[in-house]
């Protein structure tokens, strides 16, 4: 779990930002969806996964992600598109709190595998201790 902040690069045309895998985001991009037009108080994610890391931006609006090791739960504020959030495999994460403007980029590296995700968190709260021990 770390958020980084990346360099905004532009001019009088408008801003950019480059965020490239294997070097700003420590693993190969292999999938890349976003979220967007969510519903006032109703989280997304809720989820953990096995083997996939994620990488998430608002590069628009702003949310709340709050990321549990299963010993701990952080919550970070992503509200700049230059901001970017590292979600490791077996870290529970869900994203609540969405403007009504936000859109959320996730990039992974993994493909979507239904047999990645560990969806109840008891599950995951076991998971997590036998790959402690």
């Amino acid at each position: 779990m770390s958020i980084t902040t990346h360099r905004i690069l532009g001019d009088h045309r408008g801003q950019l930002v480059a965020i490239e895998g294997q070097q700003d985001v420590p693993f190969e991009v292999k999938r890349v969806f976003y979220i967007y037009g969510t519903q006032p108080d109703v989280p997304r994610g809720q989820h953990s996964h096995h083997q996939t890391r994620q990488y998430l931006i608002a590069v628009n609006g702003s949310c709340k992600v709050t990321l549990d090791d299963g010993k701990q739960k952080v919550t970070y504020d992503l509200n700049q598109p230059n901001i970017g959030l590292l979600q490791d495999a077996l870290i529970w994460g869900s994203m609540h709190d969405f403007t009504p403007d936000c859109v959320l980029l996730v990039l992974a590296s993994e493909h979507y595998d239904e047999a990645d995700y560990i969806r109840d968190y008891e599950d995951f709260l076991k998971e997590t201790k036998n790959a402690n021990q």
